[in-house]
């Protein structure tokens, strides 16, 4: 195995020299510089090398043998084809779609084949004559075996995440696959660990392979933030829901080692009000399918999984991943964390560790080197004082519309009364009705939600208008998106007041504003919706130049 020298390649997409209708799918794609994956992969590929690129996924790893795949591995007026192997369906789906926009116009059809999916319209799809065959080691086989794939055809064969795929055990199936191909071909081995394993497959299967080490996971985990916080071992689920409340991450990727702890420790967040899906082996396709789409949707906040079912997510946006418990084997470690600070971003990893994991933590710093910070679960004073302040929102987000002279004249006499801390504790005891519940973790659960909260609970929000009075036969609204949030301190009467004097809307012309994470949904009257939307041209809010624009196509009459 040669390694490559280190040389300055391309810069530009340009200076690949592709094809001009290469170019076109790249600008339409939005991409405007090679990674360094692919700018040092693509000179070896174009050659004739086989190689071996060692590499984190986010990487760009899909173009890097994507873009000189369709730009001259196949020529368009041929009938060579590529097959694509991956470890899991996700992953082929993801590189036959990304493939298919690199081939868009050079007539190059792709086709992804996996398991739990029709095989007599894959079937049909091989005999359009697709051109790029995405698949997973399983399936691919099968379709081999039935002679649903014609090997003869195939000149370049792809092995993306080819650790994962040992490590998974497609080692069998790996090598009938191989046996089966034609021995004059171009082999292209994409993976994160290059280890013994990966070794055994290029002395057997490749031709004097040149091999690019870029970015191991072992040199992401580095780049990233570790943070542990040691716990006794009762309560974890209490303990990170703290630990989430603290870090207040804006997603993650959350590591369980078991099936049964991915569907508690996710029912639990969820009853707490957090945004939270889990996976794992047991879900059915077609939910898991659902499930990693809203989270790349950024429609779940938190993604709660296995090892086995994390493995070919490709969710670019995390920012954090969290170890519910840490791994029985520290390699395990690097390859979960090397899921965020992905593609230049800054990422965390953060342990929940017990007694029992003190020996994975030790062997950590040990065999890599890395020394997590710790630190420590909240005192019970500064919980005290997060409760203290939830409830202060909750009065704030429960009266977002500014008052009347007469109350403010009220609560200016009230205030300077030599009685006025009874009195106020009062009326705030009545606010915060005991007989509606456990008001400190509604107040939490509605604050992670990132929308409103009165107690005791209000009418549906169908059934008021922003200044709380009941309507009806009211006028269809339409709703519209605003770009601030809670995440940059946005306060509905803020939103409110600046809507009312831009765009000259009464109060009780405008519904329910509702503050999310990272936006904000406001009802305004059907008829008005466009001259709110230019109104706002140009408005700032929180620092934030604001975006106005319907949230859904179809407005709906609000109906007592």
């Amino acid at each position: 195995m040669n390694e490559a020298p280190a040389e300055d390649g391309p810069q530009t997409f340009e200076d690949f020299g592709l094809h001009d209708d290469v170019l076109k799918a790249l600008a339409e794609l939005g991409w405007e510089t090679p990674t360094p994956c692919q700018r040092d992969s693509f000179p070896l590929i174009v050659e004739g090398n086989d190689i071996i690129v060692q590499a984190r996924t986010g990487t760009g790893k899909t173009g890097a043998f994507g873009i000189p795949l369709v730009d001259r591995l196949i020529s368009i007026d041929g009938d060579e084809q590529a097959l694509v192997l991956a470890p899991t369906r996700e992953l082929a789906l993801q590189s036959a779609r990304e493939i298919a926009k690199l081939g868009a116009h050079r007539d190059i059809d792709t086709v992804a084949v996996y398991g739990g999916a029709s095989m007599e319209r894959q079937i049909s799809a091989l005999k359009k004559g697709a051109r790029v065959i995405s698949g997973t080691p399983g399936r691919v086989l099968d379709h081999l075996n039935r002679g649903t794939i014609d090997a003869s055809r195939l000149r370049v064969l792809v092995l993306d995440e080819a650790d994962e795929m040992l490590s998974m055990g497609f080692a069998k199936e790996l090598n009938a696959i191989i046996e089966k191909l034609p021995k004059k071909r171009q082999t292209l081995l994409f993976s994160a660990t290059v280890d013994r394993a990966i070794k055994r497959v290029a002395e057997k299967h490749m031709r004097d392979p040149v091999f690019l080490g870029l970015s191991g996971d072992h040199v992401g985990a580095l780049g990233i933030e570790h943070f542990v916080y040691m716990l006794s071992g009762i309560g974890r689920v209490g303990n990170l829901i703290s630990i989430l409340e603290i870090e207040n991450p804006e997603s993650a990727l959350i590591f369980c080692n078991t099936k049964a702890e991915t569907e508690q420790v996710s029912a639990a967040l969820k009853r707490a009000g957090f945004n939270a899906e889990w996976l794992n082996g047991d879900r059915p396709q077609r939910e898991r399918e659902q499930v990693l789409a809203q989270t790349r949707r950024n429609e779940v906040r938190f993604l709660v999984a296995t090892d086995v079912a994390a493995r070919g997510i490709d969710v670019s946006h995390l920012t954090h991943v969290i170890n519910f418990h840490l791994p029985e084997n520290v390699e395990q470690y690097v390859h979960r964390t090397g899921r965020t600070g992905r593609a230049g971003r800054t990422g965390t990893a953060i342990s929940l560790v017990g007694p029992n994991e003190l020996g994975i933590l030790y062997y950590l710093r040990l065999q890599y080197r890395i020394f997590p910070i710790e630190r420590t679960l909240p005192s019970e004073g500064e919980a005290r004082t997060r409760r203290e302040a939830d409830r202060i929102t909750m009065i704030d987000l429960a009266y977002p519309n500014p008052p009347d002279e007469h109350g403010l004249a009220l609560a200016r006499r009230l205030m300077t009364h030599p009685d006025a801390e009874r009195m106020l504790a009062g009326l705030l005891g009545a606010f915060f009705d005991p007989g509606s519940g456990d008001v400190d973790e509604v107040a939490a659960k509605q604050r992670r939600r990132g929308r409103p909260a009165t107690i005791p609970p209000e009418p549906p929000e169908d059934e008021l208008d922003q200044t709380g009075t009941p309507e009806r036969e009211a006028p269809a609204t339409a709703t519209l998106y605003v770009n601030v949030g809670r995440r940059d301190e946005l306060k509905a009467s803020e939103l409110g007041r600046l809507l009312r004097e831009r765009t000259g809307l009464k109060r009780k012309e405008i519904g329910r504003i509702r503050v999310r994470d990272t936006h904000s949904l406001v009802d305004v009257p059907e008829d008005r919706a466009q001259d709110v939307i230019d109104s706002m041209a140009g408005a700032v809010l929180r620092e934030q130049a604001l975006t106005l624009k319907l949230a859904q196509r179809e407005s709906r009459a609000r109906r007592g």
